[in-house]
């Protein structure tokens, strides 16, 4: 079975106010009041961005690449709010992407966002709503959050194009900088939010899994934790993923939060992303930070065994947004980015090889 995975996806804002149906771009932070203002900031980096752009246009490349590989399941981090709502949380910082923009996600034929982040509910909890019915009219799966506990717990389940089931449990930690008031409860909308690393959320998870598996089920545990910047991958976290494999609760592990890629690792023959960085954002012409390099977009394509789900290939594509839209980068940019991962792989005994068509591999 074949996955596409990658981090943020971040069609709010700027990137809103270039589809066909841009939301009010009105917003409350302290440096700018518009959503405007970050296509102009990438224009005067960039050069003119059209307007309205078609909705495979964000994707670029990118969607070249999905559409020649044609992996089984996609899946991605959907971090915005996908709603008309005027009532924005008091947070300083707040992602909308209008409903009727949907389709930007649709195009890539994306089978499943992951909600658990801390932009989902930044236009209030009718917004949360709005989101995930929005994208349940639209085909697309969600995981993470809903209307109650029950909602926000339940994975979503994708059928995979070549046979199989593939289950999305998500959840979201407040080390990622998601508020604990957003955490669901069986009266209220909010978040699948993690307690704790421990052992006994371990248990919790696996026996909720063990629940719902069917035979040759694949399960995804997608995890929105740690902190933005920085390499260094608490113990915590690797305990967590450690512990989810050894139990047989995940074949994969996908993590997200961070703005740059992170440590890569195959634990017990299960791949763990620790750290996909951001894939779609509006962030082009925004400076600070340059050492990790957040201006690469990194594409991961895991191949699972059909009959044990370990991992038996991992190819990452990197790409980097030009005038908002996902671009190849040059081969020495290419070489950068195997170096700067390689760094970080050695410790845990990966590696990262590049073949000549710009493609990363990982050797495990």
């Amino acid at each position: 079975m074949d996955l596409f995975l990658c981090g943020d996806v971040m069609t709010g804002r700027g990137i809103d106010q270039i589809l066909p149906h841009p939301s009010d771009p009105t917003i409350y932070e302290p440096f700018t009041s518009s959503a405007i203002a970050y296509v102009e900031l990438a224009e005067r980096v960039s050069g003119p961005i059209p307007r309205p752009v078609d909705f495979a246009y964000i994707w670029g490349d990118a969607l070249d690449e999905l559409q020649a590989r044609r992996p089984d399941v996609r899946l991605v981090n959907l971090e915005t709010s996908v709603t008309t709502s005027a009532s924005p949380e008091p947070k300083g910082i707040n992602y909308r992407m209008h409903p009727a923009n949907v389709p930007c996600l649709s195009v890539a034929g994306i089978d499943c966002c992951v909600v658990a982040n801390n932009h989902v509910l930044d236009w209030g909890r009718t917004g949360l709503i709005e989101t995930v019915r929005t994208l349940s009219a639209a085909g697309i799966a969600t995981a993470g959050a809903g209307a109650t506990l029950t909602e926000a717990s339940r994975p979503a389940v994708v059928h995979a194009k070549q046979g199989g089931r593939v289950l999305v449990f998500a959840f979201g930690s407040t080390t990622s900088g998601i508020p604990a008031s957003w955490a669901a409860t069986d009266a209220r909308p909010g978040i699948n939010l993690l307690p704790d690393f421990s052992e006994q959320t371990v248990d919790r998870i696996g026996a909720r899994v063990r629940a719902l598996r069917e035979p040759g089920d694949r399960i995804v545990v997608s995890i929105h934790w740690g902190a933005n910047w920085g390499h260094e991958i608490p113990q915590a976290l690797t305990y967590f993923a450690h512990r989810l494999i050894d139990g047989g609760v995940a074949d994969v592990v996908h993590g997200h939060s961070s703005h740059h890629v992170k440590r890569i690792e195959v634990y017990g023959g299960r791949l763990v992303l620790y750290g996909c960085g951001d894939f779609l954002t509006d962030y082009e012409g925004i400076s600070g930070h340059e050492a990790y390099r957040p201006d690469f977009a990194v594409a991961y394509f895991a191949s699972l065994d059909d009959e044990s789900g370990r991992l038996t290939r991992l190819e990452m594509v990197p790409f980097r947004s030009r005038r908002f839209r996902l671009e190849r980068v040059a081969s020495e940019e290419v070489e950068t980015l195997r170096r700067i991962l390689d760094q970080q792989c050695k410790a845990v005994g990966t590696r990262i090889d590049v073949s000549g068509d710009g493609v990363l591999r990982l050797r495990f």
